[in-house]
């Protein structure tokens, strides 16, 4: 990990580099990125590169294998031994891996709403009125017009009821 950003803000690079080169020197590809700073942690990785590092024989750093943990780089890399060994087929590895990536996206966007209400929530205690909350458009309600209708002039027609 390479640390980027200002003194006390600090957001990292997550890069390929060889263990002799220092912590913010040489690195041979970037993979992705972690920022920290936000709530809840920002995470950016290419988990296809990732993955092939990995199978190359990369080592990573315990913070770093912990991120590839989260993002399912080692879930897949565990899917794919299954493979080799002939556990299941290439096809329903990738589906549940797949599968795997769509629940822990949700997860993560659930967290991302809580903290914004949150936010929110601490905000207006602060300002003592609440902010205005974002609203849905509402739909146009379709014009009814009701018109009387017209009375029929009897003698005009000639008809009788």
């Amino acid at each position: 990990m390479q640390r980027k950003g200002r003194r006390k803000r600090p957001f990292y690079h997550i890069v390929v580099a060889d263990a002799r080169s220092p912590r913010d020197g040489k690195f041979i590809e970037r993979l992705g990125s972690y920022n920290p700073m936000t709530k809840p942690a920002t995470i950016e990785v290419d988990r296809d590169k990732a993955y092939q590092w990995l199978m190359n024989g990369a080592q990573p750093t315990d913070t770093v294998r912990a991120i590839l943990s989260f993002k399912g780089v080692y879930y897949k890399k565990h899917l794919m031994r299954g493979v080799k060994k002939g556990a299941m087929t290439a096809e329903e590895a990738e589906k549940k891996f797949q599968d795997w990536v769509e629940a822990k996206e949700a997860k993560i966007a659930a967290r991302f709403e809580k903290s914004a209400e949150d936010q929110r929530r601490i905000l207006s205690q602060i300002s003592g009125t609440p902010p205005p909350k974002e609203e849905e458009p509402e739909e146009p309600i379709a014009e009814i017009s009701e018109e009387a209708p017209a009375a029929e002039d009897t003698a005009a027609t000639g008809e009788e009821e």
